[in-house]
């Protein structure tokens, strides 16, 4: 007899370490000893649902930052604006796992629907705030509804689809991803613009209530586990405690504390010793929030690592990428957000393509590798070429990193969710958006600090004496009062800056690159498979 978790397993071959299922076990609904398939018609309309739940999720990551600058002369705290930012940050990551295991043990609607009111609520928080901290305050009741939208949508995917299926709507979900992270923006300055920075947060009001009734009333044959549960609470405390360190030492190294200060000092250490207490407190828990058991599948870890290293490229870059545009491809502030539309258009056609092809050839492994390689060249080309491509040169060369950064991330969603156990999957794709967050947020990050640093250095050499992180946070808005010579000095200095910055990111993504050729290709599965103890809601 064995046992994976709390079930057991009596067949001859135990459990296949890489798969986590027992060997020979027949897995299907209790209520439904057929197990319960859903019409491509079904998915469609659950898919609708999950769909606007993870834009509004990923749509509130971007669409406060042009309205920064309005939101502090109204509020006040300009010194400490990137809170508004950082606090939803640290509270969506911090409950992503969370949601992933809870969801594993009392449904996917339930936690769903719970993560919804929380960001309606954090929502209307944030509209009615009237002081700067009541706003950040509002802002973290938002993250923590947050935090649950993008790894359930990603779940509720894979319950409802087989793995070799899963590619094309993975593909779709990578797409709405990247729409919203130069959607938000551009939604953002002209609600800001033309109503005011409150119908920011006001907006998702109604699409919060839109999203909340059509998963109450398509999510009911979703499967749910019965039985006594436990959660393990003290490993969620060493958890959240431990990412809440380690991201505000990130976020805040550099920015807020200079990175050699006691208080990074103390951040720093603070987070190891945490997170190595999770880490102990996970091997005992019999209800563990990340189980040490998924890391046996070799596929689920070199996952986890392809998705952190990519997201530290995609979402840093395309952080900065604006940046670039305004200073140093002398592009104005409203075409710099258009040309990132090549990028999301890029990312977009890699993400459906490679699910269409996933699930066409049931194979995996090979569209990272190429999507890993594509992006590296067209990084080091930018290293290059900085500044000498024209618009023309930059928007085929943001084309062609979207095309190769769109190959990994929905292809590596599929690899894992079929690699996982049937009890830990939504434990397993919760992780994948955990990684993906921490991933991003160290991202963005270390260019930043490549940025201001590098660029600062330049500056002093030329004899220039310049608030490098006044620019950075003004763009061109900044450069328009400096004299001629003045901006060109500053032109010179972001150009250097941001050639060390895509070759960082060339370097970053050739580990990624080179982590897919480890990456074990299992078969995938055309069925749905579900654990023998699983009833429906």
């Amino acid at each position: 007899m064995y046992e994976l978790g709390k079930e057991r397993c009596d067949a001859p071959g135990g459990i296949d370490i890489e798969s986590g299922y027992c060997s020979g076990m027949t897995v299907h609904s209790s209520a439904d000893p057929q197990g319960s398939s859903f019409t491509h018609r079904e998915i469609l309309v659950v898919f609708a649902g999950i769909a606007l739940a993870m834009l509004m999720a990923a749509l509130d990551q971007t669409i406060v930052a042009t309205a920064l600058p309005v939101i502090a002369a109204d509020l006040g705290g300009f010194e400490q604006i990137s809170w508004i930012v950082s606090a939803y940050l640290l509270s969506s990551t911090a409950t992503t796992l969370l949601y992933g295991k809870l969801s594993d043990l009392h449904g996917r609607r339930r936690l769903l629907e719970i993560g919804l009111v929380l960001f309606i609520i954090g929502s209307g928080l944030c509209a009615a705030a009237g002081v700067f901290w009541q706003l950040v305050a509002a802002r973290a009741v938002q993250g923590a509804g947050g935090g649950g939208l993008m790894a359930l949508s990603m779940t509720i995917i894979g319950d409802m689809v087989a793995p070799r299926e899963r590619g094309r709507y993975q593909g779709y979900i990578a797409a709405i991803f990247a729409t919203a992270s130069v959607a938000g923006p551009v939604l953002g300055g002209y609600l800001t613009e033309y109503l005011s920075w409150h119908w920011i947060f006001l907006i998702n009001l109604p699409l919060g209530a839109i999203a909340l009734l059509l998963a109450h009333r398509t999510l009911g044959r979703l499967p749910v586990r019965h039985g006594q549960a436990r959660v393990d609470y003290w490993g969620a405390v060493l958890m959240v405690a431990g990412v809440v360190c380690l991201l505000f030492l990130v976020t805040g190294g550099g920015n807020i504390f200079p990175w050699l200060s006691a208080t990074a000092l103390s951040l720093g250490v603070g987070s190891v010793v945490l997170l190595l207490l999770f880490v102990q407190r996970e091997r005992r828990a019999p209800e563990a929030l990340l189980p040490p058991r998924i890391f046996k599948s070799s596929v689920i870890t070199i996952g986890f690592c392809m998705i952190g290293v990519t997201a530290m490229v995609l979402i840093g870059v395309t952080i900065f990428l604006p940046l670039y545009l305004q200073v140093v491809a002398d592009a104005s502030v409203s075409s710099s957000g258009l040309l990132l539309l090549p990028l999301v258009g890029g990312v977009t056609v890699g993400a459906v393509i490679g699910g269409r092809l996933v699930s066409h050839t049931g194979r995996y492994k090979i569209f990272p590798i190429l999507g890993l390689a594509t992006a590296a060249v067209a990084l080091a080309m930018l290293g290059l070429l900085v500044g000498q491509l024209g618009y023309l040169g930059d928007v085929l060369i943001l084309v062609l990193l979207g095309v190769g950064l769109g190959h990994v991330m929905p292809v590596i969603t599929v690899a894992v969710q079929n690699a996982a156990g049937p009890g830990d999957l939504g434990t397993a794709t919760s992780a994948l958006s955990f990684f993906r967050s921490l991933g991003g947020a160290i991202g963005v990050a270390v260019f930043g600090a490549v940025l201001t640093a590098r660029s600062a250095e330049v500056m002093a050499k030329a004899g220039q004496d310049v608030e490098i992180e006044t620019l950075i946070e003004q763009g061109m808005t900044a450069l328009e009062g400096l004299s001629p010579a003045l901006n060109q000095a500053v032109t010179a200095a972001f150009a250097t800056a941001f050639a060390e910055i895509f070759f960082l990111a060339t370097g970053i993504t050739m580990v990624a690159f080179g982590l897919s050729w480890f990456l074990k290709e299992l078969p995938l599965r055309s069925n749905r498979s579900r654990r023998p103890d699983i009833a429906l809601e």
